[in-house]
């Protein structure tokens, strides 16, 4: 075993090492096309292959404002972006609040759909104290729901390979690579940008996942 897959193994060990009297809130954190949500369910697999514990995979994409609500900043802007896309109302109450501590561990791994047009009626979901859940998204390491992680992922690469992967991901749905290119390069990164300096999630995160190569991961474990 090597390269990736020894990654993972060494991931799902860190998160298993995790102990929490309710179930064990793992953020999956890092920028746009970092292969955030490809590691989250990669290692979802690896955990049901080493545990019986119930692991809960949610995708904080799927807890998006209304796409008509986000009227707080300029549309397209990055502070739009950055501050208004998400949420963290639903994302608090509806996932985190109620697998932390005194909470009722029923839960709902949506709120919308993926364009953020329309709610998703989610069935309420029952969660055994033992649980994990693994929760990828953007900006999972802001104010508003940094305190609710147990374990914070940073899946780190750097900027000309977010707009590299991201252009070649999103240009089909955006109309052209150009348009995908001018998002990423008005919008997303330099709302990206912002959320490193300001957050800092890099050094923040209790591992990061350098994904520079994604067949080659490597783990930096931050120390204490």
């Amino acid at each position: 075993m090597g390269g990736r897959a020894e990654a993972l193994t060494q991931l799902a060990r860190v998160v298993l090492a995790t102990a929490r009297p309710h179930p064990v809130r793992v953020a999956v954190d890092g920028c746009s096309a970092a292969g955030k949500t490809t590691l989250a369910d990669e290692l979802a697999t690896v955990l049901r292959a080493y545990t019986d514990r119930t692991v809960i995979r949610a995708g904080i994409d799927h807890f998006k404002r209304p796409v008509g609500r986000r009227t707080a900043y300029p549309e397209g802007s990055p502070e739009s972006y950055y501050l208004d896309y998400w949420d963290h109302d639903a994302i608090r109450d509806q996932l985190l609040v109620p697998l932390g501590p005194g909470g009722d561990r029923r839960y709902r791994t949506a709120v919308m759909d993926l364009p953020a047009l329309n709610p998703v009626d989610a069935p309420v979901q029952v969660a055994p104290d033992d649980a994990v859940l693994l929760a990828d998204g953007a900006f999972l390491q802001r104010p508003e729901l940094d305190p609710l992680w147990d374990l914070r992922i940073y899946v780190d690469v750097s900027f000309d390979e977010v707009l590299r992967r991201g252009v070649a991901r999103d240009q089909r749905w955006a109309g052209s690579a150009a348009a995908a290119e001018d998002r990423y390069r008005t919008r997303y990164i330099p709302g990206e940008r912002r959320y490193l300096d300001e957050v800092g999630p890099r050094e923040r995160a209790d591992v990061v996942v350098d994904n520079e190569n994604p067949t080659a991961p490597t783990l930096r474990l931050r120390a204490g």
